[in-house]
This record gives C-alpha cells, sequence and structure tokens, in this order.
C-alpha cells in the first residue's frame, strides 16, 4: 500500500509527534562542515564525537542498517511556560534546563517511535528498522532540516518557523521506500539578527552556526566529567543542568507551542529550580530517588553537587 506524507504526519500527530518528515537515507549535504567543527576540537572532551567508527556511520547510514532505505523524522514539543521567570532566576535556586524538567525523553519517545514502526509495519509493508532518539551517530539536526522540520540557526539549533526550536528529534530508520518524499525548507531565516550569540553568557559562539562546546553552559553542567574551568564559573549563573539562554532570546520561539505531553512537565517547582542548600546535601540515595526517570540521572550525584556548588 503507498502511503503519503499527510498519512505519516496524522498518525506521528496521533502518537503526540507534533512535526515530521521523511528522506530518503543519503548523506547530508553539510556533512563537511561537520568534519571542519571536530577537526577544529570545538567538540571538547567528547571523543565519542570524533571517533572513525562513528564518523562513518554519520557519513553512510547504511554501515548502521545495511538496508536501510528512508529516514522518518519526527519532532516532539516540551516548552512548558508555567514557572514565572523570577522563581527560576532566584540566587537561592539551581536553574535546570527545561527539556529536563519532566521524565526522559529518550525513553518516551523510543517507545512511540517503535509503535510507529508497528504501525508501518502493519499499515504499509513488512520492513526493517532501527529507532534513535538523540543516541546513535546521525547528525539528527541536518537530517531534521533536509526533512522540512525547520532550519538551523546561528545558535545551532533547528528551529521550526511555527513552533520554534523547543521540540526533542527522533528518527526511525527504515527499509520501506515512500512514493514522495518531504522537501526542505528554506535553509537560512535568522536574518541580520545576532540575540542567541550576543547573550551567551560564556561566549561559547565562536561566530554564527559555529558552538565551541567547552565554553558551552550545557557541555559544562552535563557532558563535561572534569572540573569546571574556573575563569567560566561566575558566568554560569544559577545554571546545574544545561541552559536555555540561547533559545529564550531567539525571535522565532515567540511563536513556541507550549507542549499538551504531561511527562514533560514539571509535577514541583523544585524540578526546574532545586534549592541550592538541597542539592548540596543531596546523598546518593535521595539523589537515585529525586531523579528517578529524569535525564538528570545520568550525571550521577558527583556531577550534579559539582554544578551546585558552582552555582551557589
Amino acid at each position: 500500500m503507498l502511503f503519503s506524507l499527510e498519512q505519516i504526519q496524522e498518525k506521528a500527530a496521533e502518537l503526540g509527534f507534533n512535526i515530521a518528515g521523511v528522506i530518503p537515507a543519503q548523506p547530508v549535504a553539510t556533512l563537511s562542515h561537520y568534519y571542519a567543527w571536530v577537526e577544529a576540537g570545538y567538540h571538547a572532551d567528547m571523543g565519542y564525537l570524533a571517533r572513525p567508527d562513528r564518523q562513518v556511520r554519520r557519513a553512510d547510514l547504511s554501515v548502521i542498517m545495511p538496508d536501510v532505505r528512508s529516514l522518518l523524522l519526527v519532532g516532539m514539543d516540551y516548552r512548558v511556560q508555567t514557572i514565572p521567570e523570577e522563581i527560576l532566576t532566584q540566587p537561592e535556586r539551581g536553574r535546570i534546563a527545561s527539556y529536563a524538567w519532566g521524565l526522559d525523553y529518550h525513553d518516551l519517545m523510543a517507545e512511540r517511535l517503535e509503535q510507529f514502526a508497528t504501525w508501518l509495519q502493519r499499515e504499509v509493508a513488512p520492513h526493517s528498522h532501527r529507532v534513535y532518539v538523540d543516541t546513535g551517530a546521525i547528525l539528527e539536526r541536518a537530517h531534521a532540516q533536509e526533512a522540512g522540520m525547520g532550519f538551523i540557526g546561528k545558535n545551532t539549533m533547528l528551529i521550526h518557523p511555527r513552533r520554534g526550536s523547543f521540540f526533542f528529534i527522533g528518527e526511525i530508520l527504515t527499509s520501506l521506500e515512500f512514493p514522495a518524499y518531504s522537501q526542505m525548507t528554506r535553509q537560512k531565516l535568522c536574518g541580520s539578527c545576532t540575540r542567541c550569540l550576543d547573550a551567551c553568557p560564556t561566549d561559547a559562539f565562536v561566530g554564527a552556526f559555529t558552538l565551541d562546546a567547552g565554553k558551552c553552559i550545557s557541555y559544562l553542567t552535563i557532558e563535561n566529567k572534569g572540573i569546571i574551568p574556573r575563569q567560566l564559573r561566575p558566568l554560569i549563573g544559577n545554571w546545574v543542568y544545561g541552559c536555555d539562554v540561547c533559545q529564550d532570546v531567539c525571535p522565532w520561539n515567540r511563536f513556541t507551542v507550549e507542549t499538551t505531553e504531561t511527562h514533560f512537565m514539571p509535577s514541583a517547582i523544585d524540578h526546574a529550580a532545586p534549592s541550592l542548600i538541597d542539592l548540596l546535601q543531596l546523598d546518593h540515595a535521595t539523589f537515585q530517588q529525586r531523579y528517578q526517570g529524569s535525564p538528570i540521572l545520568r550525571i550521577k550525584r558527583e556531577r550534579l553537587v559539582r554544578n551546585a556548588c558552582v552555582a551557589a
């Protein structure tokens, strides 16, 4: 049975995905930009981004899945507007990036993508598939741009012109071929705006469209396993897990659609802006209990307490 893009998008919406697109499984046109970024050392200590076996996968999806023919990409909104800025910026509180206010998106989206793949199996044709949510050696934002899900902004985020950038990306690699594929929209819509570059507290942008991860607050508080450089500590403010600054100031995010996914909503203020005193007193058992099911669990107690020390 031949399925239209509209039917694919309708099923995506039924599963809670807000945008979707389908493209042939081909290398992204901007692959050389990624290689240049790694060569410049802007990936900091994230060595897995430069590993040769991972580089090969990013260049050729068939290394991940030999019979792959198409890539089905989806986006899921996560923005919640319920907590006032004056609470988030209180100096006695730590601040958590809004994507981590609720449950871990990896598991939730992966489960629904598997449901999507099962539906394709039943309604379209038998196929082999692989599901990824920010977990594979795949240039998700670049592929999503080619699937018409937005454009890459100067802050390196994927921005949808009518939804902003507060959404997660996931994908299904499938052996199915589709009769029609999504088309990429305009590649650059930032114009002369530099709000994200100017607002970054640690001056992490080398220039438009280029991020030095080693200076990024999200990297420093999450991926960074060592110390936070002394000269950057005063610039981090009260962020203890991630950072939203370059998205918060983006004019396109005035179109952000608040999520209806209850799993992403904080059940208490402390899930978005925890007391720094409480964080500094966390023991292992309390950390495990408080952050079970949260993406914060992956950085473990030591890193979260390190971040709280800097914020305090």
